[in-house]
């Protein structure tokens, strides 16, 4: 017998459990991945991603061009990160390998190139 997983809905924190890319800190954006515009606050420790989102607007959205009514005083004219299909990001995690022991260590350019906690049990599921 077999099952079959058709979706998941699930917030951040599940998101990062299922899939193995960290949702905490600068790099935390699941889509965005390592080219983010996410900053820290001056008076703080906590990643912000305020401006980040206006990437996804339609290019002539007036958002886009305030500079007034966000932080950072400038035009976003950056395109929106293309998703990565299935087999890019079966590359990527390829040679990760599953994190079980307490506590985690972490693979290699964790945080500077990546944020790959671990390799999926997804990925190792016939479909």
């Amino acid at each position: 017998m077999r099952a079959a997983l058709m979706w998941t809905v699930n917030d951040l924190p599940a998101y990062r459990m299922a899939s193995g890319w960290s949702t905490a800190g600068v790099m935390g954006c699941p889509i965005c991945m390592d080219d983010t515009w996410a900053f820290h606050l001056q008076h703080g420790r906590k990643a912000c991603y305020f401006d980040c989102h206006r990437q996804f607007l339609p290019e002539q959205h007036p958002y886009r061009r305030s500079k007034k009514a966000f932080t950072k005083n400038r035009v976003e004219d950056k395109v929106a990160h293309p998703r990565l299909s299935g087999d890019q990001l079966l590359d990527w995690v390829a040679d990760i390998n599953l994190v079980v022991e307490m506590p985690l260590s972490l693979p290699e350019s964790y945080g500077t190139d990546h944020k790959w906690t671990k390799k999926s049990i997804f990925w190792d599921l016939p479909y």
